[in-house]
């Protein structure tokens, strides 16, 4: 009986310890056309600031979230844009730079032109692109992992 007990808790302990471990799988834009090339799935874009709260939320739960992070490994591509950084992108075959608006405060043009509802752009932001890389959902909002969970499921 002791040796049953053990072996279960070893097991137990394993499995939590995989959970825990579980990290998504982040791409670049700039690796996207290599990949969908051969293997086309649907791309899941975060979009977000350092500043941004509900931004930090989501990356310690929502993503943290062992269903969600193998269902995006699986089933997606996940990139992640800080809407604030500075480094140029190339994304289907266009360049796009961060665009300064004031003192030390800009945007990317990128995340402009990805996290852009409505004419405002909202942190954070999840766009899902499909294979012909159209904009097919976009929302700016903190997305639990049950939620996330709901909108991978019917993209997928």
């Amino acid at each position: 009986m002791k040796t049953i007990l053990l072996y279960s808790v070893a097991i137990f302990t394993f499995l939590i310890s995989q959970n825990i471990n579980a990290q998504i799988q982040v791409n670049s834009f700039e690796s996207l056309k290599d990949k969908m090339s051969t293997a086309p799935k649907p791309i899941v874009i975060f979009v977000h600031t350092d500043w941004c709260m509900y931004c930090k939320n989501m990356e310690n739960t929502t993503f943290k979230n062992s269903e969600i992070v193998q269902n995006l490994n699986n089933n997606f591509y996940f990139v992640s844009l800080n809407a604030e950084s500075r480094k140029r992108i190339t994304f289907l075959n266009n360049d796009f730079n961060f665009q300064p608006n004031g003192h030390k405060t800009g945007v990317h043009q990128l995340a402009k032109e990805l996290a852009t509802v409505n004419n405002k752009i909202g942190y954070p932001t999840l766009t899902i692109l499909n294979a012909k890389y159209e904009i097919i959902f976009q929302q700016q909002s903190f997305l639990s992992a049950k939620q996330l969970s709901k909108i991978l499921k019917k993209l997928s």
